[in-house]
């Protein structure tokens, strides 16, 4: 094997242990906020949890972009608030999409996306690899 083969292959592992670390801490978070706040529920166990949890990941990244950009004049008004209104809008669209995650009205949605962004930014920094 090449080295150069070698190091691609490195990489690529140590993107999928990446990624497979973001999704357990999202859903770490997800299942927190769903412990905390009576009106988020997530149906179907542990099982349901990682596919919420995915499914968020996947609208995150395709259309959280799109929104981010739209919404940009509105964020730098608000001074980055606004980002918070999108995050909310993204966790709307996962329980719409998803039978397994149901949350309440706007507030609720408001409330448990910046949970949910707390959380998964302190369990990222709690859990996450240790550099010297």
């Amino acid at each position: 094997m090449a080295a150069s083969e070698a190091g691609s292959r490195s990489r690529g592992n140590s993107v999928t242990r990446a990624l497979l670390f973001t999704w357990l801490i999202l859903a770490l978070a997800i299942g927190l906020v769903a412990a905390l706040m009576d009106s988020v529920d997530v149906d179907g166990g542990v099982l349901g949890l990682i596919w919420v949890a995915a499914l968020f990941g996947l609208i995150n990244a395709l259309i959280g972009p799109i929104l981010r950009l739209l919404s940009l004049p509105l964020t730098i008004a608000t001074f980055g608030l606004f980002a918070l209104v999108v995050n909310a809008a993204l966790l709307g669209i996962t329980a719409g999409i998803s039978s397994y995650l149901s949350v309440g009205g706007f507030w609720t949605t408001t409330w448990a996306a910046l949970l949910i962004s707390v959380f998964s930014t302190i369990l990222g920094f709690a859990l996450g690899p240790k550099r010297a």
